[in-house]
């Protein structure tokens, strides 16, 4: 494991994937706030297409069109969401079911086109399915940290935005904000931040790390900000532990030991949060109970003193 401080394609893959977890964490607390966990999972599935087009169009295995491809299929996914919302009286996560299948289901039959064609056995598209994150270089590191900031940048900005429309949007669009334009573009955003990931992750997996780090955040904080930071933080520690673990042994893909670390770290808040967790909920209804027995103990003892005085008058 030592390989990790001294390998430099390690060391891209370790900052890659810290980077990877940073950005995914800090977006991933507003769609998880406003109730769209599904979020991920559609955007991810919805990148497949725009990938085999991508390549179908161009011919050539270039990351840079394969993320422009997703980048699009993403951004219309997203405003099928809001037009299905809107224009039925579908509700949102159920617009996302459909999207999800229909975008995936397309995404599948193009795979299986490509693979079936010419050039299908040098394409390798199959790995952006469960993604590859030994294959990072310098330039997706870079192209990490670049989005990373964006996303950084972006939701400081308009932290005050976002929380408006994440708990009281009828409130927002009374104070005169666009919240539509809003939305799409926190649609966008994590559009973004689940493309880039798909490279390492996979489009299966990508969705653990925009929900997982904000759901364990959850339990150790009721702050906005604080939660945002720390499920930025609980991203980045699974994805510096992931590769550290796939370092360290073989034939063990970093991506979804990434993703096994968020869970681990997802248990551990929902045992020891220090007001949600279940070992504090224990804690409190036990100390709840002996505090209950205690005083009626001390009622039943004044009763009885009480019968006794009674009894000698």
């Amino acid at each position: 494991m030592l390989n990790l401080f001294t390998d430099p394609n390690l060391q891209w893959i370790l900052i890659g994937s810290m980077l990877l977890g940073l950005s995914t964490g800090v977006i991933g607390t507003f769609a998880y706030l406003r109730k769209q966990s599904l979020i991920g999972d559609t955007l991810a599935h919805a990148a497949l297409p725009g990938i085999c087009i991508a390549f179908m169009l161009t011919g050539v295995k270039n990351v840079a069109f394969f993320m422009i491809g997703a980048i699009v299929a993403g951004m219309i996914a997203t405003v099928g969401i809001s037009w299905i919302t809107r224009h039925s009286r579908i509700k949102q996560d159920a617009a996302m079911g459909i999207v999800l299948s229909v975008f995936f289901g397309l995404g599948i039959v193009l795979l299986t086109q490509i693979q079936h064609s010419s050039y299908g056995n040098q394409s390798g598209l199959d790995k952006f399915l469960f993604g590859q994150a030994a294959s990072m270089t310098a330039n997706d590191v870079y192209t990490m940290m670049g989005v990373a900031i964006v996303l950084i940048v972006a939701c400081v900005l308009l932290f005050k935005e976002f929380k408006l429309i994440s708990f009281d949007s009828g409130y927002a669009r009374g104070l005169g904000f666009s919240v539509s334009t809003l939305e799409q573009l926190l649609l966008w955003l994590v559009t973004i931040a689940v493309v880039v990931g798909i490279q390492a992750v996979g489009v299966v997996l990508v969705a653990a790390l925009l929900i997982t780090p904000a759901v364990s955040a959850r339990y150790w904080t009721d702050r906005l900000g604080m939660m945002t930071f720390l499920s930025g933080v609980f991203g980045a520690l699974s994805g510096a532990i992931g590769t550290w673990i796939s370092a360290g042994t073989q034939n063990l893909p970093t991506g979804p030991l990434s993703v096994l670390t968020a869970t681990a770290l997802f248990t551990a808040s929902v045992l020891f949060g220090p007001r949600r967790g279940i070992v504090a909920k224990v804690a409190r209804r036990y100390a709840a109970k002996r505090e209950w027995s205690e005083e009626n103990g001390k009622q039943t003892d004044s009763g009885s003193r009480s019968k006794e005085s009674e009894v000698s008058a």
